[in-house]
């Protein structure tokens, strides 16, 4: 249930690219993208990897489900839970659901739909029975909600990504994933959009290491690092920053010395964990 005095975040997965389940991500989880902001008595769904299955479950305690769901873009790993998404094939829930326009002109509808076409599913879009209302965003546009205000930026990613920033009663929490910083500059759009937040989730599949390594370089591949993450927090002076979108191959272990590293350089930071609630306050 969403309290109408409350302003949390809970995240149901946090990995990025693919689901990495086994007894080496126990910790911090193996669902891909997908959290939850539970603000003003709204639910607020932020992205539908694997980890939307897993909210889904727990909103088949409740009846007559409303929920606002927002999409960075439409790889994989952030829509591929939405066919698993139970509350969605129940009459009476409703989802109102928001998403930019792709690079070829496709909306979000359609890359929805798309991913539930044979050969690629066994039964279409048109089977889930609640009601989805879609509506169509470009990165600088303002979603009002009642009292909620949720402004979009744009990201550095391939084929594009948006942000969102989340305001309610003077907190703000600020989701940013899928982004690459730039080599010779900070991005001011993410500065811009995270500007005095009092959370900054945050794109830092990568440590510096493995983004320059000489032999695998992950330069180009639309993602940052925790490094990079930091400089975004210190400039747009953000109280709290959470590492997010971890990748893969990296296991608990490596998290953990990462997270030590992070709460060195920035001490009010930390790395989502799947299952974490997190008070915006």
């Amino acid at each position: 249930m969403t309290h109408p005095s409350e302003f949390v975040i809970q995240f149901w997965g946090v990995r990025g690219s693919i689901p990495a389940p086994g007894s080496e991500t126990v910790r911090y989880g193996g669902n891909t993208s997908c959290i939850e902001m539970r603000v003003g008595g709204k639910r607020l769904i932020f992205d539908g990897g694997t980890g939307l299955r897993v909210l889904g479950k727990q909103l088949l305690k409740q009846t007559h489900v409303e929920a606002y769901m927002f999409f960075s873009h439409s790889h994989w790993d952030h829509i591929q839970g939405f066919p698993f998404f139970i509350p969605a094939f129940i009459p009476g829930n409703c989802f109102h659901i928001y998403g930019g326009v792709a690079p070829n002109g496709a909306t979000m509808k359609q890359r929805l739909s798309d991913q539930m076409h044979h050969p690629n599913f066994p039964v279409p879009m048109q089977v889930m029975k609640s009601d989805m209302k879609f509506y169509e965003l470009s990165a600088g546009d303002v979603v009002q909600l009642d009292d909620i205000t949720i402004e979009t930026g744009p990201l550095n990613h391939p084929n594009t990504a948006l942000g969102y920033r989340v305001t309610w009663q003077g907190r703000t929490a600020v989701y940013a994933t899928d982004t690459e910083h730039y080599p010779d500059r900070i991005d001011e759009n993410l500065v811009h959009l995270s500007r005095d937040a009092d959370v900054l989730i945050y794109d830092a599949c990568y440590t510096d290491t493995e983004y320059y390594d000489p032999k695998t370089p992950k330069i180009g591949w639309g993602h940052s690092t925790w490094q990079e993450a930091l400089k975004v927090a210190e400039a747009a002076h953000v109280k709290k920053a959470v590492m997010f979108h971890h990748d893969p191959n990296h296991d608990d272990d490596f998290l953990d010395q990462v997270e030590a590293e992070v709460q060195t350089v920035f001490p009010n930071s930390l790395l989502a964990r799947e299952g974490m609630i997190l008070p915006v306050v």
